[in-house]
């Protein structure tokens, strides 16, 4: 057979039909006049699906109950001059349409009046937690607001004053101005289980009373939102205006206040967060009733204690939390703490990391008695503290982000008395100099940063230094630990030795 047909569709279907047409008749050949026979047409059967089950998992029954507690946040706030200048100068580098979607869901078109701050709109969800109008959202919904409205599922727009807020936790709780009777949802005493249904309803892009299911994914999450950050990890979708929403579990409580996403796109990936019902029943608790939220305050600045740290202060394990420094007039001073110490355990529990203590400090009560349990060169010492009242962002501050890498090159820095350095100060070995490729810089060590002790002992000159670091060589060790003066504040670092 030629192929020259299949040049054109036309002659491609031919030929195609000419083929079939001839093993139609081979067949028929092969077997006789009984293959002509007339038979009757096939017709495709409907798809059965009598035998399905009728009982199959619904979460209607669950979302009807609880759905009408759930509402619409939106703010009008002022915006500063910085953000009204951001702001202006993108979106007048923005289309027509897209500058109309901004304005649309919350955004604030650029072109405002010299000298006037623009009102911005924000969105959010929230619910109710009690007959009398008391609603649960995120602080940063609310934050900086001028004027709050909720709408209703019913499509009811009510008037809302903001009664207290808790940056700390980003919850607040808000209030309708309007007396009535409202439907009310309750927050769950258990812990979810990971792996359990959840579901979350909310706001997302305006859209209101949007549903989404999933299951908990991961339990104490801490994303550096905050020093008291242990989120929930969902995989029930939520996106930008469904912050504040609840999370519920099958029995229609409310296990999670769902507050931020992880999204290099700024759509949901499916890993979102939601502050458990433990920690925003306590704090909503509290600001319904006065307004704050005390919490216990020991009085160190603290870091995670790393494995070069733990290595060079002969610590069995890379756990709990280094006192950077212990602040005058504090709980931690007078029960005997100090800079180097490691508090390992509170009310004899141990403490994972800085942030954990820091967690854990805060959820105590001002006056409350608690255990610590530390080590100081080498041995083991506990002290019991009387908490006191928490008043400002330094207690207990857990900077994780002074962690530590693994370099093996030199420490690569050259120092003088502080005393003959400008700026430098009276005390410690000023750093005047760092190699880019040394051990030092790999730590994070520059120019202006302050050595005040090496190896847990004070120093003053560049000699105290290389006689501690000797020392330190000579026990075996493969880190030099010591304590920094920054411009951030005083910090530990471990130093490795350059390898053999």
């Amino acid at each position: 057979m030629s192929f020259s047909n299949f040049t054109s569709p036309r002659g491609r279907r031919n030929t195609i039909l000419a083929s079939v047409a001839v093993a139609a008749l081979g067949v028929a050949g092969a077997l006789g006049e009984g293959a002509f026979t007339p038979m009757h047409p096939a017709y495709a059967a409907a798809v059965s699906t009598a035998d399905l089950p009728q009982n199959a998992p619904s979460f209607a029954p669950l979302i009807e109950r609880v759905k009408a507690s759930v509402v619409s946040v939106k703010v009008k706030m002022v915006a500063d001059d910085g953000d009204a200048a951001d702001l202006s100068g993108q979106m007048d580098n923005l289309p027509p349409q897209i500058q109309k979607f901004f304005k649309q869901f919350g955004g604030q078109p650029g072109g405002m009046p010299q000298g006037r701050h623009p009102m911005m709109m924000g969105e959010g969800s929230g619910f109710f937690i009690s007959a009398d109008g008391y609603i649960v959202t995120n602080n940063h919904v609310v934050d900086h607001a001028k004027s709050v409205t909720v709408t209703t599922q019913d499509g009811k727009t009510l008037d809302a004053k903001v009664v207290g807020t808790d940056p700390k936790t980003d919850l607040a709780l808000l209030k309708v101005n309007e007396a009535g009777d409202y439907p009310f949802v309750a927050f769950s005493k258990e812990t979810p289980r990971i792996g359990d249904w959840v579901v979350a309803i909310g706001n997302p892009y305006g859209l209101g009373g949007t549903v989404t299911a999933g299951i908990i994914s991961a339990e104490g999450r801490d994303i550096g939102d905050g020093p008291y950050d242990r989120f929930l990890q969902i995989d029930a979708p939520i996106n930008r205006g469904n912050s504040g929403g609840p999370t519920f579990n099958m029995k229609g409580e409310v296990v999670g206040v769902n507050t931020a996403i992880y999204s290099p796109s700024g759509g949901s990936v499916g890993i979102g967060f939601a502050i458990p019902s433990t920690t925003a029943d306590t704090v909503i608790s509290a600001l319904e009733h006065g307004g704050v939220v005390p919490r216990g305050y020991l009085g160190v600045n603290i870091q995670p204690v790393t494995s070069e740290i733990a290595e060079s202060m002969g610590l069995r394990s890379a756990k709990g939390a280094i006192v950077v420094e212990a602040m005058p007039g504090t709980p931690a001073v007078e029960a005997g703490l100090k800079s180097g110490d490691v508090i390992t355990a509170l009310n004899g529990k141990a403490v994972e990391d800085a942030a954990d203590l820091t967690l854990r400090t805060g959820s105590f009560k001002p006056g409350d008695k608690v255990d610590l349990t530390y080590m100081r060169d080498g041995a083991e010492k506990t002290a019991q503290v009387t908490l006191a009242e928490q008043k400002n962002e330094t207690v207990a501050k857990a900077d994780g982000a002074q962690s530590q890498k693994d370099h093996g090159a030199a420490l690569g820095i050259q120092i003088a008395p502080a005393k003959e350095v400008a700026g430098a100060g009276d005390k410690g070995v000023a750093i005047v100099g760092v190699d880019p490729n040394g051990a030092a810089a790999a730590e994070g060590l520059t120019a202006g940063d302050v050595i005040l002790d090496v190896a847990g002992k004070p120093v003053s000159t560049p000699q105290d230094v290389k006689s501690q670091i000797t020392n330190a060589k000579s026990q075996g060790k493969k880190a030099v630990l010591m304590r920094i003066q920054t411009a951030d504040g005083d910090r530990y670092v471990a130093v490795p030795f350059p390898k053999a």
